[in-house]
């Protein structure tokens, strides 16, 4: 049995390659899947134990199994980095790695750098989201991201190949860093015709400069581990869309609850993983009457591989407050089906190293 080895710079070649409308294929069969409705794994095809963390010197490791009928069995582990580590442990990101399986041999065939999918995959979710939420004649002119890890180059390569309308980006992080360097660098030379402008979050003190540029966005994109609100909800300017990406835990909240509140019904990629997880709609004291999931927003056909948009539905959340909002804590499938279909397509042009008679015992 062979194991083929995609390296970070594979999986960039394989990736590159899927336009933005596969990738919210891949995302819209996962969600049709975890919202049909059936609690029996059997039945929907779907298994994801609730994922396990180990504590090592410098990181809090994730280890997170799951399957989904027809598409694949994979256990990805990443590794985010503990309060206490070094800012160079921090600043270099979150390593992971996916272990995808032969479903007919129960063998390892393959093991995926994760770093790029994991950031990959939710920006796919949050962009069908957007796809979903936004108007449809809607042209968003405006996008402020706050962070600039991973999840934000992504989300916002993602969003402003699909929105050419979008001509402004503010990036606001933490400290002005060589990420958010390289981040900016990166953006402005494939999209040359955006303007760009890059700030620090403001402390105690708001600065009116963050303030115009929250006011002034159409879409903002939050993805930091912060534990406290990024802005008062008073900044936001009804009709804007908000994907929040960054808390994963009781204590973290990217937004106050007010602001929440104001979305009337909050969409997300899976009810059970969020209330228990998201701790911006944790302390709104959200119920699962306050909570859509992603996957009831469209329908799907797995034998076409089409998804569209149930426009009642939709309708209706716009209509239930003045913003809109998807959060995400991450769903185990997404990791399946974008590390099969990258699989996948390595194997077709042949991409990535090839271990042969990887489990032949000599």
């Amino acid at each position: 049995m062979s194991l083929l080895v995609l390296s970070a710079s594979d999986v960039a070649k394989v990736t590159n390659r899927l336009s933005p409308d596969e990738l919210m294929r891949l995302m819209a069969q996962v969600f049709s899947r975890l919202s049909s409705g059936s609690e029996d794994p059997a039945q929907s095809g779907i298994y994801q134990p609730h994922r396990i963390t180990v504590p090592t010197t410098n990181h809090s490791c994730l280890f997170m199994p799951s399957r989904m009928t027809s598409v694949g069995t994979a256990m990805k582990v990443v590794s985010v980095p503990t309060g206490a580590a070094s800012q160079a442990i921090k600043e270099r990101g979150l390593p992971a790695s996916t272990l995808v399986l032969d479903e007919e041999t129960g063998n390892v065939k393959a093991i995926v750098n994760a770093r790029r999918l994991t950031a990959l995959r939710n920006a796919a979710g949050s962009l069908l989201a957007t796809r979903l939420l936004l108007p449809p004649a809607s042209s968003p002119m405006s996008i402020l991201a706050i962070g600039a890890g991973a999840q934000i180059f992504a989300h916002l390569s993602l969003f402003l190949s699909s929105y050419p309308s979008i001509g402004k980006c503010n990036v606001f992080n933490r400290s002005q860093n060589a990420r958010l360097a390289s981040l900016v660098s990166s953006l402005k030379n494939s999209f040359p015709k955006v303007q760009f402008e890059v700030g620090l979050l403001p402390s105690a003190t708001q600065h009116a400069d963050f303030r115009k540029a929250v006011e002034g966005a159409n879409i903002i994109i939050t993805a930091t581990s912060s534990t406290t609100a990024h802005f008062p909800s008073v900044y936001v300017t009804p009709g804007t869309h908000l994907c929040l990406i960054g808390s994963y835990t009781p204590t973290m909240h990217e937004i106050d609850s007010d602001l929440v509140k104001r979305a009337g019904k909050v969409v997300v990629d899976y009810k059970e993983a969020c209330l228990q997880e998201a701790g911006e709609l944790i302390s709104a004291q959200c119920t699962p009457s306050d909570l859509v999931e992603l996957g009831d927003l469209f329908t799907y056909s797995e034998q076409t591989n089409v998804w569209s948009t149930r426009d009642n539905l939709a309708g209706e959340i716009r209509a239930s407050g003045d913003v809109t909002i998807f959060k995400s804590v991450g769903v185990g499938v997404q990791d399946v089906a974008i590390a099969c279909a990258v699989v996948k397509r390595a194997e077709e042009e042949n991409i990535g190293v090839l271990v042969q008679e990887y489990d032949k015992d000599d």
